[in-house]
């Protein structure tokens, strides 16, 4: 049996718990222990966007203390786990041993498809959902990490899901973290079109990989008065 550490990420915790929790169902169903290190909180990366590298070096720290060892540690976001795999080895760039920590746990550090797919090579995780759905890739997880058939993989494995496709899957949502407070008007113009995208799909869900941008839709969604439905990809996973 594989063990892992699960990384909940901030949106998880704090607004989405139950991301969380289908996270740790759906590695349990995969064949992982899975342990929860207490000491985590945020990965800095929303400090780290917006220019507070000193800031955003403290909280690289804690979690670095936090997941300290050699077991993979596996998020439910594209967004946080980039930020831990390609950035914190910039942070600590003039520090030795801080870097050499932080390029220790940024290779074993894994998005859930990713991990699911890549590492233990399973799609096929006895899921039922009897449902029309679309999927809409996160930036971070498409450009930052690579991934895009592995998501995909495993909803094609989920028994009476009816996957169709999603014009402009690869565009941008326009949540992007501070850029939806700084640039509201555009950060808007491309959630609308995101919206026009999804409700023209017919899917009665659109699952995603990010918590932040899956908010970002849903409030979009919810303010049209529309019947879709966001949900995580871990959320349909763990569906039986």
């Amino acid at each position: 049996m594989s063990e892992v550490d699960l990384f909940v990420t901030c949106l998880a915790d704090q607004l989405y718990p139950g991301i969380g929790a289908a996270t740790a169902r759906v590695l349990e169903g995969a064949g992982c222990a899975v342990a929860f290190p207490a000491g985590q909180t945020c990965c800095g990366q929303v400090a780290f966007n917006g220019g507070y590298r000193d800031e955003a070096r403290a909280m690289a720290r804690r979690f670095l203390d936090a997941f300290e060892g050699n077991s993979p540690v596996v998020a439910p976001s594209g967004s946080c786990a980039e930020m831990v795999r390609r950035w914190y080895p910039v942070l600590f760039r003039d520090d030795p041993l801080l870097l050499a920590r932080a390029r220790s746990l940024a290779a074993r550090t894994f998005e859930l498809s990713e991990f699911l797919v890549r590492v233990l090579r399973k799609t096929d995780l006895g899921a039922v959902f009897d449902c029309t759905a679309t999927y809409h890739s996160s930036c971070r997880g498409l450009r930052g990490l690579g991934l895009l058939e592995e998501p995909l993989e495993l909803l094609r494995s989920v028994r009476g899901l009816r996957l169709v496709e999603l014009r402009g899957y690869d565009e941008c949502c326009g949540f992007g973290g501070l850029f939806s407070v700084k640039f509201s008007a555009l950060s808007g113009a491309m959630l609308a079109s995101k919206l026009d995208a999804i409700e023209s799909s017919g899917a009665e869900i659109v699952v995603g990989t990010d918590a932040s941008c899956l908010m970002h839709i849903a409030g979009g969604l919810a303010r049209r008065g529309s019947k879709v439905r966001t949900m995580h990809l871990a959320e349909v996973l763990s569906r039986e």
